[in-house]
C-alpha cells in the first residue's frame, strides 16, 4: 500500500526543513555555536523541541502577540490561535480543521511580505517576549551537548526563519521548522509539504542526519508532547521535558528519562544522558578528523 497525502506533505516538509536548516547553517555561520576549542564529535547532535520544550507556552503565540501589537494581526485572531493551542495542550491531539484554518491565517498574513521583513519583526519580538521565557533547565540540557562538541538543533512547527532566530540567540547550531515557499525573498502564501509536526520532524531530523553524517543511534530528542514520539522514537536517547500526561506515561513505559522543570523538581535524578557522555569520550577521535562542512 503506496503512502498516504499526508505522508508524502510530511515528507516534503521534513526535506524542505532540512534543506533550509543547512542553508541558514552556512549563511550565518552558526557552526560558531560549539566553541572552537572543544573537540567535536562528528556523528552525534541534539534534537530540543520548542514550545513548552525550551520555550515556556508557545512561541507563535508569543510572536503573534508581538504581531498584533504591531497591527500585523487582531487580537481575535491571537485568541483563536492561543485557543487552538489549549485545545491541542488539553486533548493532545490537533484538530485538522484547527491546523487548517491556523495554516491559511498564517499564509494570508505572509503572502506578499518580504523574509527579511519577517526575520527583523521576529528578532524585535524575540528580544521583548521570548527571551524571559526560555526554560532555564532545558538550556542548561543543550549547553551540555555545545560542550561534549555536538550539534544542538530546534525542531519546531514554527516558521524556520522564526526558529532560527530563537537558535541563534541562544548560541544553538540551527533549527528546522516550517517552511512558508518564497520567490526572490518574498513568501507566496504556500508551504513547502506541510507544517512541521508529527511525523514531519522526524523526517526532518532523518534528513538532516543524512546530510551531516550523523548516526542517529547516537543522537538525543527531547520533547514535552506525546506528538513527538516519533522524532523520539529515532534517536538512541529520548528525553521527555516537562511531559504532557500521554507522554509521562509512554516514557516510564520506555524508560525513557522524564525531566520537569514547571515545578523545579527533577523527575529522574541522573547525569548527563547518554549521548552527551558518549560524545565526551569520541571527542578525540572527532578532534582528529575535524568538522565536515
Amino acid at each position: 500500500m503506496g503512502a498516504s497525502l499526508a505522508d508524502l506533505r510530511a515528507s516534503l516538509a521534513g526535506n524542505a526543513s532540512a534543506d533550509a536548516a543547512l542553508a541558514g547553517l552556512q549563511e550565518h555561520e552558526a557552526d560558531e555555536a560549539i566553541d572552537s576549542t572543544v573537540p567535536r564529535d562528528l556523528t552525534a547532535a541534539a534534537f530540543f523541541d520548542v514550545d513548552n520544550t525550551m520555550v515556556q507556552g508557545a512561541s507563535i503565540i508569543h510572536f503573534a502577540r508581538g504581531l498584533a501589537a504591531r497591527k500585523y494581526f487582531s487580537t481575535r485572531d491571537v485568541a483563536e490561535f492561543a485557543w487552538q493551542q489549549v485545545k491541542f495542550r488539553v486533548s493532545g491531539k490537533e484538530d485538522l480543521g484547527d491546523v487548517a484554518t491556523g495554516r491559511q491565517k498564517a499564509l494570508s498574513f505572509v503572502a506578499g511580505r518580504s523574509t527579511a521583513e519577517l526575520r527583523s519583526l521576529g528578532e524585535e519580538i524575540y528580544d521583548e517576549v521570548i527571551a524571559d521565557k526560555i526554560w532555564a533547565g532545558t538550556r542548561a540540557l543543550a549547553q551540555m551537548h555545545l560542550d561534549a562538541g555536538q550539534q544542538v538543533w530546534l525542531v519546531t512547527a514554527t516558521p524556520v526563519e522564526l526558529a532560527q532566530i530563537i537558535a541563534e540567540r541562544l548560541g544553538l547550531t540551527g533549527a528546522l521548522g516550517t517552511v512558508a515557499e518564497s520567490v526572490d525573498g518574498v513568501f507566496t502564501g504556500n508551504l513547502v509539504g506541510d507544517i512541521l509536526h508529527g511525523p514531519g520532524k522526524a523526517h526532518a531530523v532523518r534528513a538532516l542526519a543524512i546530510r551531516e553524517g550523523l548516526s542517529l543511534d547516537r543522537c538525543s530528542a527531547y520533547s514535552d508532547s506525546y506528538n513527538d514520539v516519533p522524532m523520539l522514537s529515532l534517536v538512541g536517547t529520548a528525553v521527555a521535558i516537562n511531559p504532557d500526561p500521554s507522554l509521562r506515561e509512554l516514557a516510564r513505559t520506555r524508560g525513557w528519562e522524564i525531566r520537569d522543570y514547571r515545578t523545579g523538581r527533577k523527575a529522574a535524578k541522573v547525569g548527563l544522558p547518554t549521548a552527551v557522555a558518549l560524545g565526551a569520550i569520541a571527542g578525540g577521535v572527532a578532534v582528529a578528523a575535524g568538522r565536515r562542512r
